[in-house]
């Protein structure tokens, strides 16, 4: 005779399930923060236009996140997901920028600091968007992963 799971359970493994890439892209945002404001107001370093713009989709995402870690809400991944989408398109475009591969005409640094300077890389050879748009995108994954659990 088969036994019958209680709801409870099943809801127990899907809650799980859904928890776990919701805390690790939580984790990531709140780490990508710290560290914007580590290199800011710490380390003093002006950030450029394109910075403040990642900045503006990366901060809302610790609280997006939070508050959709604490009832397991998979809804908090549809207002997430078009933060984390557009903050990797500026961060994407900030490293065409700093590459050199967009030409200086569609540059939109102005006031602050210069999103090509070479002060944008950290211990001399990483640079900074090259680390927003990997946190975004294992962000944007883990995302992802969270949508496919709460649909199934």
């Amino acid at each position: 005779m088969p036994t019958e799971h209680a709801p409870d359970q099943l809801g127990g493994h899907r809650v799980q399930r859904l928890w776990t890439p919701l805390f690790l892209a939580w984790l990531i945002a709140l780490l990508a923060t710290a560290g914007a404001l580590f290199l800011g107001e710490v380390m003093g370093m002006t950030p450029c236009v394109l910075c403040w713009y990642q900045r503006i989709a990366m901060f809302p995402l610790v609280v997006v996140l939070g508050l959709g870690l604490l009832e397991a809400d998979g809804r908090s991944v549809r207002y997430a997901m078009p933060l984390a989408a557009a903050g990797w398109a500026i961060a994407l475009y900030h490293c065409l920028v700093f590459w050199g591969l967009v030409t200086e005409a569609l540059v939109p640094c102005g006031k602050g600091g210069s999103c090509a300077d070479a002060e944008v890389q950290i211990v001399g050879f990483v640079p900074i968007p090259l680390l927003s748009v990997a946190a975004f995108t294992m962000i944007l994954v883990l995302l992802w992963v969270s949508k496919k659990e709460v649909k199934t």
